[in-house]
């Protein structure tokens, strides 16, 4: 893997359509432990997209799946799709329509769904300047672009958005700024973008994962260079753009710490903050290596006030180049991808407790209809599954999007995860008919239920912050991560 020291470098890979600069995409019947059920949903064929590097699918409150694809698409500019859980799969926009690619082009990352039920996203190149946009979207396939970076206000925004409390949206930009070194910015639903921070270098360089909303209403993230060493930075923010530098990586000899950062961070459910980095750890040579010898890649933990510690170090055989983040599933553990390594040198998908004990769940199999490269993340689905996506491999090569069901039951999910008493929760899960029940941590409350994976309330009086169960027919779900009622 190619060590990027600079935002200049990465543009200069012209990541996107040649995207392999970055992350070589290894080749080669899936080894799966028993319980375990893969499948291949779909392969893509380029004219519904090509190489799905979003770092996860988003499960809608419809309960169908969206994400992007880098390129393809009717216009080679990557593409936004939507894809059933059964695998039915539509394209809803296909990029570089427009002349100069004014709506955008290469999709890098995923979306998010907001409030207001429509998604944002970006892209790393068009636009009004040719360095990029945020767009808005909605589930039927209508694009509308809010802002076209120039450079001064950032370039390459390769990040995925989230959405504050405020409704405001947060991202990066990998360069660009007043350094040229990238920024982290504010964007309005209407488009208005405000510049909180830009990078010098010495604090960090190419943000290029987007943000976290941590608890404690700071963002964290990851640049992937920079920082007292060179090898990037974990960072804090506040909404109103003071910036801390938490940890800075490759501290040591031989980068025991890693480097390397394509992820978003997660927040733990024990306020810990949690990623991986693609290169760097304990090992040699990398699987996916060109020769350098830059090792094969980290779990890592973090606490809010900068404590990093190493939980896991990949030696190939159990994967390589872990440039996806992380989702904690509802058995408090970790599930994430590789790009490359495990049995067939063409990627994992593996489990990881709290405590670092990590376990290979899938090794893809290589240039076949099952899909290579899992530079993606991974989601669970209400139902319990795991979804995710191949950048390579499939039947046409164009890269996959695949199941994984490990025996983990249904559950349902707050859109919004904090909230005033009074404020409007949707709540999103599987087999919702005929609910008879809401109630957030003990305390009930009144409730619609708009469709099989879709109820809507607010949070009642008297509420504090616990779980959210609802009661079906079917039995009982709970929420996978705790509600906080805000004071």
């Amino acid at each position: 893997m190619k060590r990027i020291t600079s935002a200049r470098e990465l543009g200069k890979l012209n990541l996107g359509k040649h995207a392999y600069a970055l992350f070589v995409l290894c080749a080669t019947t899936a080894i799966g432990l028993p319980a375990q059920t893969f499948t291949t949903l779909i392969s893509l064929d380029g004219t519904n997209g090509a190489s799905p590097y979003a770092m996860s699918l988003i499960q809608a409150t419809n309960g169908d799946f969206y994400g992007t694809t880098l390129s393809g698409g009717a216009y080679g500019g990557g593409t936004v799709f939507k894809i059933t859980p059964s695998g039915t799969l539509t394209t809803l926009h296909s990029f570089c329509a427009q002349s100069g690619c004014t709506d955008g082009d290469e999709p890098y990352q995923g979306l998010v769904q907001a409030t207001n039920g429509n998604f944002y996203g970006t892209t790393l190149g068009g636009g009004a300047y040719g360095n990029g946009t945020v767009f808005k979207i909605t589930p039927s396939g209508t694009l509308t672009t809010l802002h076209g970076f120039d450079g001064t206000d950032g370039s390459l925004p390769l990040s995925i958005l989230v959405q504050a409390t405020n409704q405001t949206f947060y991202g990066t930009a990998c360069s660009g700024g007043a350094n040229n070194a990238g920024t982290v910015f504010e964007i309005t639903p209407a488009g208005t973008l405000t510049t909180l921070h830009s990078f010098d270098g010495t604090d960090g360089s190419c943000p290029d994962a987007g943000l976290v909303k941590a608890t404690n209403e700071n963002f964290y993230g990851t640049t992937l260079s920079g920082g007292a060493y060179g090898y990037g930075t974990v960072f804090k923010i506040t909404p109103s753009g003071t910036l801390t530098t938490l940890h800075s990586f490759c501290a040591l000899s031989g980068c025991p710490d890693g480097y390397g950062h394509y992820n978003v961070l997660i927040q733990a459910t024990n306020g810990n903050l949690y990623g991986t980095t693609a290169g760097g750890g304990a090992g040699g040579v990398s699987w996916c290596d060109d020769g350098g010898g830059e090792g094969w890649g980290t779990v890592f933990e973090i606490t809010p006030s900068g404590t990093l510690t190493t939980l896991h170090t990949f030696d190939g055989t159990d994967g390589s180049v872990p440039d996806a983040g992380l989702v904690q599933a509802t058995n408090g553990n970790f599930y994430g991808t590789t790009a490359c390594g495990g049995a067939n040198n063409a990627g994992t998908v593996f489990e990881i407790t709290l405590g670092g004990t990590l376990t290979t769940l899938h090794s893809f199999e290589g240039p076949s209809p099952e899909g290579a490269g899992a530079n993606g993340g991974l989601a669970q689905a209400t139902n319990g599954s795991f979804y995710g996506t191949t950048t390579a491999g499939g039947a046409n090569n164009d890269g996959t999007v695949f199941r994984l069901s490990v025996g983990l039951g249904p559950f349902v999910e707050t859109q919004t995860t904090s909230g005033k008493v009074g404020a409007a929760v949707k709540i999103l899960g599987t087999d919702l008919t005929g609910a008879t029940s809401v109630s957030f941590n003990g305390t009930a409350a009144t409730f619609t239920v708009v469709s099989s994976s879709l109820i809507t309330t607010t949070v009642p009086t008297g509420a504090d912050t616990g779980t959210v169960q609802v009661v079906t027919p079917g039995g009982k779900l709970s929420s996978n991560v705790p509600f906080r009622v805000l004071p």
